[in-house]
């Protein structure tokens, strides 16, 4: 896997001081995309363990509330290997601190049923994140109004209430402060 940035102190993509990682390579290609470099899966940097590494020691100050994965679509099957051991490493390490992920995929329609998206694995993942920011960019419902997404069609959802429930589950906009 490669990554096409990794900011230390991101205030934009979620609540909060958080580490954000942009990974590389998205089938999508939405229409005007904030990112379309990132649609090349070998754009930006390689992704090693070092890397690893420095985003678990990004992670350690007490004013960091925690990461934020997207690109890119981290949950491209490519990237979902990669990325497992990651977030199974932040929750052993950093049990407290939030695991966001952004993605084109919707969970219902995609990530919870067989398709190109659904691995192996994509059910461990989707109980190890906090918050997945579901839905492609769509140009033509741009709302720059929205917290944390561009789009109206997007959904902020609360992966462990959505996984308990059999249902998605919504955070609303004053929980996301």
């Amino acid at each position: 896997m490669y990554y096409g940035a990794l900011k230390k102190t991101d205030i934009a993509n979620g609540p909060g001081v958080r580490v954000s990682l942009f990974v590389s390579g998205c089938r999508h290609h939405c229409k005007d995309c904030f990112n379309p470099e990132t649609w090349d899966f070998t754009y930006g940097k390689k992704y090693t363990d070092a890397v690893a590494a420095e985003i678990l020691q990004a992670l350690e100050p007490g004013y960091i509330k925690g990461i934020t994965v997207l690109g890119g679509e981290p949950f491209e099957p490519e990237n979902q290997r990669e990325l497992l051991p990651l977030y199974r490493a932040i929750r052993e390490r950093y049990p407290h601190k939030s695991i966001w992920v952004y993605s084109g995929y919707t969970l219902d329609e995609q990530l919870w049923k067989e398709g190109h998206a659904r691995i192996d694995i994509t059910d461990e993942i989707l109980s190890l994140i906090d918050v997945l920011v579901d839905g492609r960019f769509v140009a033509e419902k741009k709302n720059i109004s929205l917290k944390f997404r561009g789009s109206e069609n997007q959904r902020i959802i609360s992966m462990k209430e959505s996984l308990a429930a059999g249902r998605i589950i919504l955070l609303p906009d004053e929980e996301l402060l």
